[in-house]
């Protein structure tokens, strides 16, 4: 073949080599755990977002649940103290603190100055629980410890991602790295709808085998932390302490009565409804929170 040929036939398969690594996804930038102390996974470009002001609140705020807020604290002290500690389901009544209890509980543990390194919190989507084998494998050879954070976690009719989260958690090779607990919260303690489950029971072979591996998965959380519907005291405690925490000016029994009256047009009671109340009452008295 003449040097001609053999410098065009070069060149062209040049050209076509740099036209595919053009088309190629560009390689994911190494995780900066120094920027920032929480951060949401975007699973797409598989890449770790740093947020700069999280939406929180303090920990002394969230009423009414005490009980779990002591043991979520502990589970989540010990870990981050580098000690055996348990991934962790908060499941129950809607509005009643669970995804702010997990955000104010790490705030106070890297608040207390008790841990070696700043412990961090990654917020991953629901939509994304697939691409958690990826996630904990950026993570696994990471100087930090890590809380997983899924808010909202559920399953519905023919999902099968849920797969993907028991063999990352307890099931895989390699099982969970000793740096990452995973915490997650639901309104269902078994993650999957009742009519989902009833329906495996009622139409296989073996009813308890055929539901096992979906129910399974609720028992790679260590720790099931119930929320429950609150109590009219402890919504007005929940409005109170928001009231005292942001100095709004406003008489006892007018604010027990405008709470009370917020809760029944809302027709429920919880933590959420206690905050809705609050913004609209300082809107009223002019006062920013």
């Amino acid at each position: 073949m003449p040097d001609k040929s053999i410098a065009a036939l070069s060149e062209k398969l040049d050209r076509l080599v740099a036209a595919v690594e053009r088309l190629a996804p560009a390689a994911a930038p190494a995780p900066d755990f120094e920027a920032a102390d929480c951060f949401v996974w975007q699973a797409e470009g598989s890449f770790l977002d740093p947020v700069a002001r999280v939406n929180r609140v303090d920990i002394g705020l969230i009423r009414g649940v005490d009980h779990v807020r002591d043991i979520l604290f502990d589970n989540t002290e010990r870990f981050a103290a580098g000690f055996a500690a348990n991934n962790v389901l908060l499941w129950g009544a809607r509005g009643m603190g669970k995804s702010s209890l997990v955000k104010a509980v790490h705030a106070a543990i890297n608040a207390s100055g008790k841990t070696e390194g700043p412990l961090k919190l990654i917020e991953i989507h629901r939509e994304d629980i697939d691409t958690l084998p990826r996630l904990m494998a950026l993570l696994k050879t990471a100087p930090h410890r890590f809380i997983l954070f899924c808010d909202d976690l559920s399953f519905d009719h023919d999902d099968t991602s849920y797969k993907s989260l028991k063999a990352a958690l307890e099931g895989g090779v390699e099982g969970r790295p000793a740096n990452v607990i995973f915490y997650a919260t639901s309104n269902r303690r078994h993650l999957l709808p009742r009519d989902m489950i009833d329906n495996e029971r009622s139409t296989a072979i073996n009813p308890s085998e055929a539901v096992e591996e979906k129910v399974s998965l609720s028992d790679r959380f260590g720790l099931w932390l119930g929320f429950h519907k609150c109590s009219q005291e402890d919504y007005l405690d929940m409005v109170d302490g928001y009231v005292r925490h942001y100095g709004l000016d406003i008489d006892g029994q007018r604010l027990r009565a405008e709470a009370l009256e917020w809760a029944t047009t809302r027709g429920s009671r919880s933590g959420r409804v206690a905050w809705q109340f609050t913004q609209d009452l300082a809107g009223r008295l002019g006062k920013p929170l």
